[in-house]
């Protein structure tokens, strides 16, 4: 808090008053930098805006601001309640809507079945992503595995939902 109060040309009892503790500033930062680039890409085809929203979001992970959220994730093992803030703060919910609004698009256009359009298969994109950051520790995730994430996982798990486990009978095109 220190070295962010003296940044800001400001003291740490200026800091306290708005932010509780060091999480709550980073989650705030977080914050802010996370709502430059969310919405849902419209490029007319599932596979384009869920690559093109895997893409912004790699974009955003690996940039000084990522590294803010890795670090919080990192935190949030020591201390639990800074991944409740994270989760109810941080602009995860505008992640997840916008990855319901590409499904739901994609059922509209007889891209998807009805029933892909869950929450956890929502979710599965960014869950992939992170895990790529949080288990090989790299500074930037690279486009071949966002492609494969979307191609091999997200794509046949869309394609397949409301088919009782049997592929879809046009083969998923």
């Amino acid at each position: 808090m220190e070295k962010v109060a003296r940044r800001a040309a400001t003291n740490k009892n200026a800091l306290y008053r708005r932010w509780p503790n060091r999480a709550a500033l980073g989650v705030a930062a977080y914050r802010r930098l996370a709502e430059v680039r969310t919405g849902a890409p419209d490029a007319g085809s599932l596979r384009d805006d869920a690559l093109e929203l895997l893409r912004r979001a790699n974009a955003t992970w690996s940039s000084p601001g990522g590294a803010v959220l890795r670090d919080l994730l990192a935190a949030a093992a020591a201390e639990p309640h800074l991944l409740d803030l994270l989760r109810e703060q941080a602009g995860a919910g505008v992640m997840d809507a916008a990855w319901l609004t590409l499904l739901g698009r994609a059922v509209a256009r007889g891209e998807a079945p009805p029933e892909a359009v869950h929450p956890r298969v929502a979710s599965l994109p960014m869950a992939l992503l992170r895990g790529e950051y949080a288990l090989r520790g790299t500074p930037e995730v690279p486009d071949a595995v966002l492609t494969e994430i979307v191609d091999e996982v997200f794509l046949p798990l869309v394609r397949g939902r409301g088919t009782g486990g049997r592929p879809p009978r046009d083969g998923g095109r």
